[in-house]
């Protein structure tokens, strides 16, 4: 008389780890994206405050700022941010439309834009 052993085949422990290893490796997805969104968010942000910072030296010049574009670079949490500025004309010769571009590695972060007025 032979007796039923007890426990699993090698196959039904091949499935369940199989099963286990896709569900690590969709975790592990998932946390690599969030972790990527974070890093993104953080740049922009920092980046929005080069941007701002631009503008608030354009505003407290207290004058009319020169039609062209200058750069220079900016530097937020360890961050080394490119900061392009652009001034041009606009329609009513009392104002002036003000883009900041903020890239990283010459790779775009933000772009901003503000209108300034005759002081």
């Amino acid at each position: 008389m032979r007796r039923a052993q007890a426990g699993f085949t090698l196959i039904e422990v091949l499935v369940a780890l199989g099963i286990v290893a896709i569900a690590l490796v969709a975790g592990l997805q998932a946390t690599t994206a969030l972790t990527n969104n974070a890093r993104r968010q953080s740049q922009v942000m920092l980046a929005q405050i080069c941007a701002e910072n631009e503008f608030v030296k354009v505003r407290l010049s207290r004058q009319m700022p020169g039609v062209g574009d200058s750069s220079g670079t900016c530097e937020q949490a360890g961050y080394r941010f490119d900061v392009t500025v652009s001034v041009v004309p606009t329609q009513n010769p009392s104002f002036r439309r003000v883009d900041a571009l903020v890239a990283e590695n010459n790779l775009p972060v933000l772009r901003l834009s503000t209108v300034v007025g005759r002081f």
